[in-house]
């Protein structure tokens, strides 16, 4: 038997069973397996939580979804006209779990594993490559939040600074990349341990969708970043489904970038430039890899 925390799910869809319990059908996927496996679980997160998370978007954007709008191969367009309504649209219930016990327990067991394929990992490697202030300058500082043991920046890169905040010691000591690091719950405490206008560049790999307060933690962002310094959330369609939050598992790839967007928007009103997204999915020949998005936005100088 595998415990259900190493497992990491694409989730293909969700439906509210008749009994009111979410039942969300996913593939596991082990780390280091090379095959899925088809799988599904029921839970007792709120109904309202389930039902409202998967239909507000289409709510927002005109009773239709924003995947159906913009459409897959078009996802970069979704923040090109993001119609933002004119107030923070989510509900509490949005941002429940099906796993709400303490994120300390849940990731006190270390994982040195990577959680997206090796074909997504070199895209958003590749990515970094191309965005990331010039190797080798003692005044670049990096920060990495929800880091790991690992955090995809390219071979060879030596800013001043990179700073590292994430919720297992050992995984983060062994992060080679880092030259600081510091452990923190951020959805129990948002605040960033930083100073005003300290980084030039913020990652987030594939975490962004554990967020639960994601406004108090955009603002830190903002507050931390040197003015022009952009920040940096990838994500793919993989999660730990007992952790993410709702809105995040009732919905799909497009539908994310409108969502990490609106954190943008509506952390810091006109503190950050518009957001932007990048779709760096790798194209392959034959066989299957995960999709890759970075949506992003810079501190307003």
């Amino acid at each position: 038997m595998i415990a259900l925390s190493n497992l990491r799910f694409t989730c293909s869809t969700t439906r509210v069973a008749r009994t009111g319990q979410p039942v969300i059908k996913c593939l596991a996927r082990p780390p280091m397996w090379r095959n899925a496996t088809s799988i599904s679980y029921s839970g007792c997160i709120d109904r309202r939580a389930v039902l409202s998370s998967a239909a507000l978007l289409g709510a927002l954007l005109g009773q239709r979804s924003v995947a159906v709008a913009a459409g897959q191969p078009e996802v970069e367009k979704v923040l090109e006209d993001p119609r933002w309504p004119e107030k923070w649209p989510f509900r509490p219930e949005n941002f429940q779990r099906y796993d709400e016990s303490p994120d300390s327990f849940f990731y006190s067991q270390s994982r040195f594993v990577t959680h997206i394929d090796d074909n997504a990992i070199n895209a958003l490697t590749k990515f970094y490559g191309e965005v990331f202030p010039t190797s080798g300058l003692e005044s670049v500082a990096i920060l990495d939040i929800c880091s790991s043991w690992v955090s995809h920046y390219p071979k060879g890169y030596t800013p001043g600074r990179v700073a590292g905040l994430g919720m297992n010691e050992q995984e983060l000591s062994r992060n080679v990349q880092l030259t600081d690091y510091a452990v923190k719950d951020l959805n129990v405490d948002a605040k960033l341990p930083y100073a005003d206008n300290t980084f030039d560049v913020i990652t987030n790999c594939v975490s962004v969708d554990y967020l639960n307060k994601p406004l108090e933690i955009f603002q830190e962002m903002h507050r931390v970043l040197k003015p022009g310094g952009t920040a940096y959330m990838s994500f793919s369609n993989r999660c730990f489904p007992t952790k993410a939050i709702s809105l995040w598992t009732a919905t799909g790839d497009a539908d994310h970038v409108w969502i990490v967007g609106s954190y943008f928007h509506y952390s810091v009103p006109e503190g950050f430039s518009a957001p932007k997204c990048k779709d760096i999915t790798p194209k392959v020949l034959f066989g299957h890899t995960d999709p890759m998005y970075v949506v992003y936005a810079s501190k307003q100088a």
